[in-house]
């Protein structure tokens, strides 16, 4: 033991009970037929019992017969025997100086030189607390859960509501400037409300990317595409999910960028076409695309007409919070603005 050869069995006795006093839990040392060898300072003080009373005795037979639990005696009896050790098994029970209480058990057979005897080392932890505060927290993070989902759906709806009243003083301005700047506020109202609806049918947590941009873009469309435009918007990707306030950016930044596609894309003789919406992921990288195949009205690098635009500061300052880098290229086939994971540029740049 330890690289020390004991010649004399009295001191290698005397360690063991030294170990078997030291540790904090309570620890119990069986014979091959479940009596109790020695047991732990612990094991007395915890259940209240006596040394007198427990060496030599069954262990079932222990106190009142607090100990002759089922699924423990089948555990000693024959899973010990048959596979030598056992691992964090958890045993609830009703004992009488303690009350109900959930014990975490692991066992070890152990088998001597000659294999003529053997004892089983029994480790019990009282884990009540600790199960109880992991099942406290548990239920916290579930009524988290329930709150955030409620508080999403009020958001959404006051956001609906604000809308409207904005869409109806649209409709009462005589001015054709102010009447676009409020056609614009409710557009920009409409896609948060619209993100927010989408995030609370999702769900929380960790968001599937695709189905969740594939219904926002169906709201999108539905609300935003007037039935003389042929226009339709497409979703593409391979999967992958995000936290709830990624999915949220992710769903922000579409938006936006649909908005500009519808704003500028399809003007003049252009009435159609297709807006193709793409999220891209590999490993913790991912790219986050949204093109269309309009007049091709943008310089590359600039993503709306005016480099000032609020959808433009928008989309950069969610880019930057994701730690991304915008690229916009344009031409006669149309406009693509890609929303790159800053990881995955860097990696494109050291293998260039």
């Amino acid at each position: 033991m330890l690289g020390h050869k004991f010649t004399n069995a009295a001191d290698a006795c005397a360690l063991a009970h030294a170990i078997v006093n030291t540790v904090r839990e309570p620890i119990v040392v069986l014979d091959q037929e479940l009596r109790v060898i020695v047991a732990s300072r612990s094991f007395y003080s915890t259940f209240k019992v006596d040394p007198t009373v427990t060496e030599g005795r069954l262990f079932f037979d222990l106190g009142d017969g607090e100990w002759d639990i089922p699924k423990l005696r089948t555990l000693l009896e024959k899973i010990i025997p048959e596979h030598s050790t056992m691992e964090d098994y958890d045993v609830e029970h009703d004992f009488p100086s303690l009350g109900r209480r959930t014990m975490c058990l692991n066992a070890r057979q152990v088998v001597y030189k000659g294999g003529t005897e053997t004892t089983i080392l029994l480790g019990i932890e009282d884990v009540t607390n600790m199960r109880a505060l992991v099942n406290q927290k548990d239920e916290l993070l579930r009524d988290k859960d329930i709150l955030l989902e409620e508080l999403r759906h009020r958001v959404a709806n006051s956001l609906q509501i604000i809308a409207s009243i904005i869409m109806l003083k649209a409709k009462r301005v005589s001015s054709d400037e102010a009447r676009a700047h409020l056609e614009d506020a409710h557009n920009r109202v409409m896609s948060v409300a619209t993100v927010q609806q989408q995030l609370h049918v999702a769900g929380v947590g960790r968001i599937e990317i695709q189905p969740y941009l594939t219904k926002l873009c169906g709201a999108l469309a539905g609300s935003m595409i007037a039935d003389d435009r042929a226009i339709t918007i497409k979703v593409l990707g391979d999967g992958g999910s995000a936290p709830c306030r990624e999915a949220e950016s992710f769903g922000l930044i579409v938006t936006e960028l649909v908005i500009n596609s519808l704003k500028h894309a399809f003007t003049g003789a252009k009435k159609g076409g297709l807006i193709t919406v793409s999220y891209d992921v590999s490993g913790g990288d991912w790219k986050l695309s949204v093109a269309d195949d309009g007049i091709g009205r943008l310089p590359d690098g600039e993503f709306a007409q005016p480099k000032e635009g609020l959808g433009t500061g928008i989309v950069n300052a969610l880019a930057k919070q994701l730690k991304a880098q915008v690229e916009t290229t344009s031409g006669p086939q149309g406009t693509s603005v890609s929303i790159t994971h800053a990881v995955f540029t860097a990696k494109k740049v050291r293998a260039a």
